[in-house]
């Protein structure tokens, strides 16, 4: 007596969305993760290499020496930069990514709230016709027995 479940296709497909956008998330996280990782990893190089030029200033460097210096900290200045972009970006698609990923799940949850109702609509049915059943048999035992105790 078991009926489908009407919304089943849809249940899995959004099943499989949501699926989708949980690995699709994990993706820009570790992307994001990453992006960061490596504006760190600049920053601290600035800072390491300033801080060589400062040792270099004070054992008396020359002015082309130190000129090389600024030129480079310049560039790893504009590296920052443009990872510190990139970081956002990458900050931006994460939080669009949770976003989808909120949606897709919320929608899931919906349609397998249905399918969960329906489960116990269906389990009630069968209850319901297994105890008719069950009253219907308790009966023809009540009656047979009343029958055969009247014969005797």
């Amino acid at each position: 007596m078991s009926q489908n479940f009407t919304l089943q296709p849809l249940l899995d497909l959004m099943r499989d969305r949501t699926d989708e956008a949980t690995r699709q998330l994990g993706k820009l996280i570790a992307a994001e993760q990453n992006a960061r990782s490596r504006l760190q990893m600049l920053e601290q190089y600035r800072a390491e290499y300033a801080e060589r030029m400062r040792a270099g200033i004070a054992q008396g460097l020359t002015i082309q020496a130190i000129n090389n210096y600024q030129e480079f900290l310049q560039r790893i200045d504009t590296a920052i930069e443009q990872q510190a972009r990139q970081v956002q970006l990458s900050e931006n698609e994460t939080g669009r990514g949770k976003q989808h990923w909120q949606e897709q799940n919320t929608r899931m949850k919906a349609i397998d709230t249905l399918a969960v109702r329906h489960d116990e609509k269906l389990r009630a049915q069968e209850n319901k016709q297994e105890q008719k059943l069950l009253d219907e048999f308790s009966s023809r035992q009540f009656s047979r027995r009343k029958i055969e105790g009247e014969s005797d």
